[in-house]
């Protein structure tokens, strides 16, 4: 099928793609969708029951490379390509929590999914929380990947945290600042987020770095991307440590899984789940941080095809 027309990028060197291919992965097919308002690119690989993978920041579907190929030998893995990153439009409006999860709900519809299995990292899962939360029907089991579940307790020690390792947080969601730092120049802010929160820099090759950061040399993607942390990641932050799930209930099984040495999700920062949930667990996944998806790729399979078999 004809690959989706990506944006022009102006990466070069030997790790840049030719705009108009993705980058090849055995048994994996892609293409466009079509929902209200924008155009979706999907990879897609095997057959049976639905499995959705919702990549993190600054991510696309490349991110799940090393769990593709095994989850397709049981299901049919589909790695959307979320509003404004990889090969999926970058309109300039839509990234609002609203917004987001139409475009996730209106995936499934388009694809005539009913119920699916969901592994969502970061900001995906952020949104992969509040699928199941709005519309419990529509997911099967979920594995959540390095973000706080919806019913943590505000701690003061997370102000210190934030302060100290997130600080680029708003540095991105600053309408002219992040943008530019994202996809101009030496892109050290995006280098910066890749390579910082992983326990061994060798975990990306330099094509892997490529052909996450190239993406956000386009102008609308890294205005995208700026509008992202603007308008969702932190306002859903602010409502996760105020307290706006506190009367909520996750129906949805979940498995939480997190890396031992992520320097934010910290393991006394995670409680407050009990009496939220019915069927629920964390683990710390040793030797890895946040990009635990990219670190240890066999744990991530492993505990998904055991959590969705389970009965």
């Amino acid at each position: 099928m004809r690959p989706a027309a990506p944006d022009d990028a102006r990466g070069s060197g030997p790790n840049r793609l030719p705009d108009n291919t993705f980058p090849a992965l055995d048994g994996v097919r892609h293409r466009d969708v079509r929902l209200p308002g924008l155009r979706m690119h999907v990879a897609e690989a095997g057959h049976g029951e639905p499995v959705v993978l919702l990549h993190g920041f600054p991510q696309h579907w490349w991110e799940w490379r090393g769990v593709v190929p095994g989850l397709a030998e049981h299901y049919r893995v589909i790695c959307p390509d979320l509003r404004g990153a990889g090969w999926t439009d970058a309109p300039p409006i839509g990234y609002t929590r609203a917004q987001l999860l139409a475009d996730v709900e209106a995936l499934l519809d388009a694809l005539e999914l009913d119920r699916v299995y969901l592994i969502a990292h970061d900001w995906g899962a952020l949104l992969g929380y509040e699928l199941c939360l709005s519309a419990p029907h529509r997911v099967r089991k979920q594995i959540s990947l390095g973000v706080p579940h919806p019913f943590i307790r505000f701690d003061p020690r997370l102000l210190t945290t934030i302060a100290r390792h997130g600080w680029f947080q708003p540095v991105i969601a600053a309408p002219f600042l992040g943008p530019f730092l994202l996809g101009r120049g030496r892109q050290r802010l995006t280098y910066h987020l890749l390579r910082g929160f992983t326990t061994d820099r060798n975990t990306w090759s330099e094509r892997d770095v490529e052909l996450f950061a190239g993406r956000l040399r386009e102008p609308a993607r890294a205005h995208a991307a700026s509008a992202l942390y603007r308008c969702f990641i932190m306002r859903q932050a602010a409502r996760i440590m105020t307290g706006a799930y506190r009367h909520t209930r996750l129906a949805t099984p979940t498995r939480v899984l997190v890396g031992a040495e992520d320097p934010i999700v910290r393991k006394e920062f995670l409680g407050g789940f009990e009496g939220h949930t019915d069927d629920f667990g964390v683990e710390f996944v040793d030797g890895t941080s946040h990009f635990l998806v990219d670190e240890r790729p066999d744990v991530v399979l492993e505990r998904a095809l055991a959590f969705f078999a389970a009965a």
